[in-house]
């Protein structure tokens, strides 16, 4: 039977859904409307962003339904942080009794998600799988690496990402679904209405961004040769690592507080261009066709670098600087998908579930 509504008198898959920080509490929003009405969704929230700004009010913005449990796990050590979010997600898994667990990116929730479901013998699902930066001292990439070899089903968002399972001999099955992170964007393109004024947006949050003192005066460095105001939306963990180290903040940076997310797609669309360590915020830029300057040396989406819209600058300002003036390139093919995501993920969920319920019958 094909993946459409239910049928009279069958019972809706249950699918424990994780998300925590603020790109999952985004993408979750359109996979929830094109689940409801197939499957019972269980939205669970780990309580790592328990920052209002990064969290209640992100779920608000995008009118996220609220989630049924909060796991509290705070601001921990990474691998206490990933063995408390482990051990809570079991105790709802035993209270829910779900047929799967659905998990998204590559944050210390994801990666508990994981965990938890194979400890509790649940079939796993990985919303954009595939993705690598190949740098081994990112938690995210031993994230979602092992969490793609823990999944039964690999969404991944681009025919790269699909590569790259394949070629790693992923044990589950891989579709190409494109990313929901578009279809979210491309549902409010038009009621997005670009901020006004000549500015560059700046976001930064990585561990290695923020954890070094050098390397985090670097950044701002890089932001001080920017010949236009910087508009900086601070995340707390950067804000207190400014404030600890007494770092100087350049004259043509403003920092704000963190915005929602209707008012950061604003940001994005208005500016000259968009400075961040961000996975999300390259993917946006791309897709508003607003030039991005990545403050690493990586990326897991180098087809942004590769189609040209996308720099990899680290925080060496002279190379900053250099691609900041560098002109738009002439086209920006479609990467991401067709807007459709998130009800291809929800079709595909719901297929694989009631094939697995069909063979426990």
């Amino acid at each position: 039977m094909t993946a459409g509504r239910l049928a009279p008198g069958r019972r809706p898959p249950q699918i424990l859904s994780v998300i925590g920080a603020r790109p999952e509490i985004i993408q979750a929003a359109p996979l929830s409307v094109a689940l409801a009405p197939l499957a019972d969704e269980v939205l669970v929230h780990t309580g790592q962003h328990y920052d209002a700004a990064m969290s209640e009010n992100q779920i608000l913005a995008i009118r996220l339904p609220s989630p049924r449990h909060n796991l509290e796990v705070g601001s921990r050590p990474d691998l206490e942080q990933l063995a408390v979010g482990t051990e809570r997600l079991l105790r709802i898994i035993a209270l829910e009794r779900p047929d799967a667990v659905l998990v998204r990116g590559d944050t210390n929730g994801t990666l508990s998600g994981a965990r938890a479901a194979a400890a509790a013998g649940l079939p796993l699902l990985h919303v954009e799988a595939g993705l690598r930066s190949y740098r081994v001292d990112m938690p995210e990439e031993r994230n979602r690496v092992e969490t793609d070899r823990l999944a039964d089903v690999l969404f991944a968002p681009t025919e790269h990402a699909a590569r790259t399972l394949r070629a790693e001999g992923a044990r589950g099955a891989v579709h190409v679904t494109g990313d929901p992170l578009c279809d979210i964007l491309e549902s409010l393109r038009d009621r997005i209405r670009p901020a006004a004024g000549d500015y560059v947006l700046a976001t930064v949050h990585r561990d290695y961004n923020t954890n070094d003192p050098a390397r985090l005066a670097s950044v701002l460095g890089c932001l001080a040769r920017v010949p236009w105001p910087v508009i900086f939306p601070v995340h707390p963990r950067t804000r207190t690592s400014i404030a600890a180290w007494d770092l100087a903040v350049p004259a043509n940076v403003t920092l704000v507080e963190p915005v929602t997310y209707p008012r950061m797609l604003e940001l994005e669309r208005g500016a000259r261009a968009v400075a961040t360590d961000s996975g999300g915020v390259q993917r946006e830029a791309y897709l508003w066709g607003v030039p991005c300057l990545t403050l690493r040396e990586e990326t897991e989406w180098i087809e942004t670098v590769e189609t040209g819209w996308n720099a990899l600058v680290g925080v060496d300002a002279d190379a900053f600087a250099e691609a900041l003036a560098r002109p738009l390139p002439a086209e920006r093919p479609r990467l991401f998908g067709d807007g459709a995501a998130a009800p291809r993920i929800a079709r595909l969920t719901v297929k694989f579930l009631r094939e697995k319920l069909e063979e426990a019958a």
